[in-house]
């Protein structure tokens, strides 16, 4: 049985740059966002894109590349392009776009307060806020139900027993809402301010786009929250398609939970969170969005808050064992999505055999790393490596494949000290550094 908590009456509240965390921290984060603590029951259980130039006021002609998959402008007050059409007709009573917040909770009390302030401080936009505390047990459902009774916009459910993050999230993205546009976001994160509203500006620019992300800023527990960048955000858009296939090519997700919000009709159409895709069913379900149209992206601006904290349970997977663990969760994403798609994907076997490359050489290089750095752990590489061996047939296709083989016969003290890697390494840092600016600036 479900508690179904009304809010009582209470006055409506209305809203009125450094970025956190290290690059290794960010790159962890972004692989994987489901951050809801797992509960007893889950216990239980690079891609070149083509570009359209479309800037305001540009005088250049634009230039179509083989096909166009990508376009921008830049939006803020005042300088909105006209939308292609009649302007969407938002469903809230001021005639503001409507966003449904639902905010799965498990232990996360303290952290609470904040996930929810951010969302009803938002501006030009009407909100409301589900609660849906999966059995903490811990005190946390009466900090939900204290929010809910201080506005009427904030409303709890609770579960008398513990459903695990995955039944939580679906709960949270088909059952509550009924509003313009959908977003899920953990009781630990926070929204930026004039986040929900700049995404609206994306939407009702482009129709055509199904899933609006933007930055996150990663942040630990117990330091000031660094200032956010909300700015004019300028307005990138990618054809879904072409997007998805960019994520086979990188194996690895690019939107934190908390900064991706989906029209909601959009949403209904996909379905919910994938329960096979334990840590990673957040990527899974971008992927399968971008089935149905286009994908936004905010650049310029930072859209939400991460948190990072000793209570993050999808951190400790990610990291366990040389994160074969994270690895494999990112091939089942990426497998589970074709196997959805279907006939909408014709291309299905070249996408797959991208991704088992792209991740078997991930795995392959986290084992050469362990010799160069000389920290190698032997149940850990060899798990890496069998990873590696399940996931392609031909290992010796991979260049990875051939510089382990060169550190093992030169073996753990050698290769080491003479560091073959001296300008590798520099290169790799090089090209993360690259890869890092264009997650920030263009979202892939």
């Amino acid at each position: 049985m479900v508690t179904l908590v009304l809010p009582t009456p209470g006055p409506v509240r209305g809203g009125n740059g450094v970025r956190g965390g290290t690059p290794a921290v960010r790159r962890r984060r972004r692989r994987s966002n489901d951050k809801v603590r797992v509960g007893d029951a889950d216990r239980r259980a690079a891609w070149p894109l083509a570009v359209v130039s479309a800037r305001s006021g540009d005088p250049r002609p634009h230039r179509r590349a083989r096909a166009s998959t990508r376009t921008e402008s830049r939006a803020g007050p005042g300088s909105l392009p006209a939308p292609p059409g009649p302007a969407p007709s938002y469903g809230g009573m001021l005639g503001l776009p409507t966003f449904d917040v639902a905010i799965p909770c498990y232990r996360y009390g303290t952290m609470l307060p904040t996930a929810v302030r951010s969302v009803l401080d938002q501006e030009s936009v009407e909100v409301r806020i589900r609660i849906i505390d999966d059995a903490s047990g811990d005190g946390s459902a009466d900090v939900a139900r204290e929010l809910a009774a201080a506005d009427p916009r904030v409303e709890v459910v609770e579960h008398p027993v513990n459903k695990g993050h995955i039944a939580t999230f679906t709960e949270g993205v088909i059952d509550f809402p009924t509003g313009d546009y959908t977003l899920l976001m953990s009781a630990d994160d926070a929204l930026t301010p004039g986040a929900l509203r700049r995404a609206a500006d994306l939407f009702r620019e482009r129709p055509d786009v199904v899933l609006v992300y933007g930055n996150a800023i990663y942040w630990d527990d117990g330091e000031p929250m660094p200032t956010a960048r909300t700015g004019p955000a300028r307005h990138i858009v990618y054809d879904g398609r072409d997007w998805l296939r960019r994520r086979f090519a990188v194996g690895a997700n690019c939107a934190a939970s908390p900064a991706v919000i989906t029209r909601t009709e959009t949403q209904q159409k996909a379905g919910g969170y994938d329960a096979a895709c334990l840590h990673t069913s957040d990527f899974e379900m971008w992927m399968r969005l971008s089935l149905y149209g286009s994908v936004g992206f905010l650049a310029d601006v930072d859209q939400a808050y991460c948190r990072g904290h000793g209570e993050n349970m999808s951190v400790e997977a990610e990291e366990r064992n040389g994160g074969v663990g994270d690895l494999r969760m990112r091939l089942l994403a990426c497998t589970v999505l074709l196997d959805k798609a279907g006939v909408m994907l014709p291309d299905a076997d070249k996408l797959d055999r991208t991704v088992r490359r792209r991740l078997a050489a991930d795995a392959l290089l986290r084992v050469s790393r362990s010799y160069d750095k000389g920290a190698r752990d032997e149940d850990a590489n060899r798990q890496l490596v069998e990873f590696a061996r399940e996931a392609v047939d031909d290992l010796a296709s991979l260049p990875e494949w051939h510089a382990l083989k060169l550190r093992e016969r030169l073996g753990p003290r050698v290769s080491h000290a003479v560091s073959p890697l001296v300008i590798t390494a520099a290169g790799r840092r090089v090209r993360q550094i690259w890869r890092d600016r264009r997650l920030d600036r263009a979202g892939v």
